[in-house]
């Protein structure tokens, strides 16, 4: 069976990819909003897909969904400027969010005949587009409006960030490969954001190595 699978190149997409890639095709989606970081995420994208651990997965579909017209020009996504380390995740909530993702990934997957879409909240994900009811919800309506069955699952909804990375570990993913940074810098993670502070507590708490690239130390 196949499933798309919502890749940004972030240690969670990535690690889900490659859970899903051994039960059957896994076809990565990267879509496009319009937000600063997105360059780099897709430079990611492909060195991710370059190696072995994601070598069955089809090529990543590319789509375009913009949400600069929805968002205030001065917005802290769009500036490439996201909050500091230590502030909490509502302060980086995008509004509908996964409402745009699935949008746009739904409406293709209708197009290639799939009809499962992984996508990879965490526990705890306190936004209101990333609850069991949304995701059932968007499913059948989705379903509805495109005439085709969609189903769309959160695998690690109750799965912490180590636990990700332990998988990840046991997979072969490459984990030093991803990025999971609001303010990237030539590829870098730039240790500064609420993302990285995220990232680095996570690879503590796992107790695996960070081989991450920082352009800045983060603070602890």
């Amino acid at each position: 069976m196949a499933t798309a699978v919502l890749f940004s190149a972030g240690l969670d997409s990535a690690v889900l990819a490659a859970a899903e890639a051994r039960a059957g095709t896994v076809c990565p989606i990267y879509v496009s909003a319009g937000l600063a970081w997105e360059q780099q995420e897709l430079a990611a994208v492909a060195r991710l897909l370059a190696t072995p651990a994601f070598a069955s997965l089809s090529p990543v579909a590319r789509l375009l969904f913009t949400v600069r017209d929805l968002y205030p020009a001065n917005h802290w996504a769009l500036r490439g400027e996201p909050p500091g380390f230590d502030t909490p995740d509502e302060d980086v909530y995008l509004t509908g969010r996964n409402i745009v993702l699935l949008s746009k990934a739904g409406i293709y997957c209708a197009q290639h005949q799939i009809r499962r879409m992984a996508i990879g909240p965490l526990a705890g994900n306190p936004f209101p587009d990333a609850t069991p009811a949304f995701f059932a919800a968007m499913g059948r309506a989705l379903a509805l409006g495109l005439d085709h069955p969609i189903e769309i699952v959160a695998p690690f909804a109750d799965m912490e960030k180590a636990d990700v990375i332990r998988l990840g570990i046991e997979l072969g993913v490459p984990l030093e490969l991803t990025l999971s940074c609001m303010n990237p810098r030539d590829g870098k993670h730039c240790g500064q954001c609420s993302k990285c502070r995220e990232r680095r507590d996570a690879f503590r708490e796992a107790g695996v190595e960070d081989l991450t690239e920082y352009a800045t130390t983060p603070i602890r």
